[in-house]
């Protein structure tokens, strides 16, 4: 099956960019402009928007397309675009993932519907619709239980894999890391898989990975990219030197509900012009800020490009 461009080209540090809104709560496409040519210029692989990370379940479905489109127009095929475009219903996940085949998306990452809790009868259902709906644009499955309430099993995906040509990968956001062993094992070393979950994404590539989709990457591309560079190279002990390197950073990200964090710090560096995020979450607690600091601290090289 011959697609827009080569899935398996797809490799590295795909940033997750986070949605910017004005400090009353609108879209602010000019920020997020600014943070696209910024992952460009940092070294990353390519760029996702629509994910845990963008807050999609905050926007109407218009909004997302319109992010979409702003990432789109400025990556100008520069890098790989792999937009999320899954949502709670089927209709909506065929809006988005219409809109994004349209803008000339690379992949989509199409999340497990979440709140619904469907049985892996129910998800080989739901993905083979979208796989049969859009034949010449690749999907990715996105796992995130801690999102969703639903784990889809390996072997639901190697059903998937086998029944749909452009069923071509998954993006494990699950922290049993035997999990994304069974997968690879289930559907054959060549199915792509990329880490959504951070302390991941260096031990991955070690069993196959392509690359991971990090929510890091926000505030620290230039340092994430250049740990999957560096492993890639067989620089192994340089990547592992940058895995525990950031560790901080990680644990920042997490303080309180992602992305109001990273948000926090976006704005601080001017990346972004607000850390507002939509309820029902909230920006940093004062407990929550204090953390923050002490543990950006420790790590505040990492957040600016060694270009900057």
């Amino acid at each position: 099956m011959k697609f827009r461009s080569d899935p398996t080209t797809i490799r590295g540090s795909i940033a997750p960019v986070v949605t910017p809104f004005t400090a009353t709560g609108e879209l602010d496409t000019e920020s997020l402009r600014a943070l696209v040519r910024w992952q460009k210029e940092s070294g990353s692989h390519g760029v996702s928007i629509g994910g845990s990370t963008g807050e999609p379940s905050a926007q109407s479905v218009e909004e997302r397309i319109t992010a979409m489109k702003v990432v789109a127009e400025e990556l100008n095929d520069e890098i790989p675009f792999l937009p999320g475009t899954g949502a709670a219903t089927l209709e909506h996940t065929f809006e988005l993932t219409e809109a994004a085949s349209k803008l000339g998306a690379d992949l989509a990452l199409v999340i497990t519907p979440y709140y619904s809790r469907p049985t892996q009868e129910g998800l080989i259902a739901w993905y083979g619709a979208v796989a049969r709906e859009f034949p010449d644009l690749p999907i990715v499955i996105y796992n995130v239980p801690s999102r969703t309430a639903v784990d889809i099993a390996p072997s639901t995906v190697a059903k998937l894999r086998r029944a749909h040509d452009n069923i071509v990968g998954i993006k494990e956001t699950t922290k049993d890391f035997e999990h994304f062993s069974h997968v690879l094992h289930q559907c054959g070393r060549d199915f792509l898989m990329w880490s959504g979950i951070e302390l991941l994404c260096l031990p991955l590539l070690a069993i196959g990975g392509r690359g991971f989709v990090s929510a890091l990457a926000n505030i620290a591309p230039a340092a994430v990219a250049k740990m999957y560079e560096l492993y890639v190279a067989g620089d192994h002990e340089a990547a592992i030197d940058l895995h525990y390197r950031l560790h901080p950073l990680v644990d920042l990200l997490f303080v309180e509900t992602n992305p109001a964090p990273a948000k926090h710090v976006l704005a601080d560096l001017g990346r972004i012009s607000s850390g507002y995020v939509r309820p029902p979450l909230i920006e940093p607690t004062p407990a929550g800020l204090e953390r923050i600091n002490a543990l950006r601290a420790q790590a505040e090289d990492l957040l600016i490009p060694a270009s900057a």
